[in-house]
């Protein structure tokens, strides 16, 4: 029996899913939630095979506890589930040792499918996806460029990000300028949308 911990913040889709789940006759979902910060204790506490986590999840996304639970109980894989296929999001996952990652329109079967595979040791990556993390190539900013560009997508001023991050505000603009054209885009609100797009923000 492949004992499952489940963890998804819409109360209907996690329901629907322990039921259909549990429907299986090699699968029990052993426990759930719909916070992340729950997921470890829950994981310490059931010893589960598989953590099929959300990726957004409130108090703790699901790659936070990936990496978590890969340190905390090895012997636990992980499959990602996500409605938005952002190939930066497939990348953190892959980085995170996660052996699982599939959008949650699949079908359900192929939900089970993909647990009693990353259950018996194999990795399963929905194959849109990964021709799409393939195509959008590698993230162009620095650390810096991300880090000014996250707190103007949070609505912050350069005056204030100079202010936070101890730069000057002609060295923000200029962060920000780069940022645009590294991108390609029009303008700021341009540039967060194309790096949210690809999950490095």
């Amino acid at each position: 029996m492949i004992r499952v911990l489940l963890a998804e913040d819409m109360n209907m889709v996690r329901g629907a899913l322990v039921a259909l789940l549990n429907l299986e006759p090699d699968i029990k979902v052993v426990a759930e939630t719909a916070t992340g910060d729950e997921i470890i204790p829950l994981a310490l506490e059931h010893r589960p095979d598989v953590a099929v986590l959300d990726i957004d999840m409130p108090r703790m996304n699901g790659l936070t506890a990936a990496a978590l639970l890969r340190e905390q109980l090895p012997t636990c894989r992980c499959l990602m589930l996500t409605s938005l296929g952002r190939p930066g999001n497939l990348r953190q996952a892959m980085a995170a040792h996660v052996a699982a990652f599939i959008l949650k329109d699949a079908p359900s079967d192929e939900l089970a499918g993909a647990i009693r595979r990353v259950a018996a040791g194999h990795r399963v990556i929905d194959p849109q996806l990964a021709l799409t993390a393939w195509d959008s190539g590698e993230n162009p900013l620095t650390s810096r460029e991300l880090e000014v560009l996250r707190l103007t997508a949070h609505g912050a001023e350069p005056t204030e990000i100079a202010a936070q991050l101890f730069l000057s505000l002609g060295t923000v603009r200029n962060y920000l300028t780069m940022t645009v054209a590294k991108l390609n885009a029009r303008n700021r609100i341009d540039a967060i949308r194309i790096a949210r797009d690809a999950g490095w923000l």
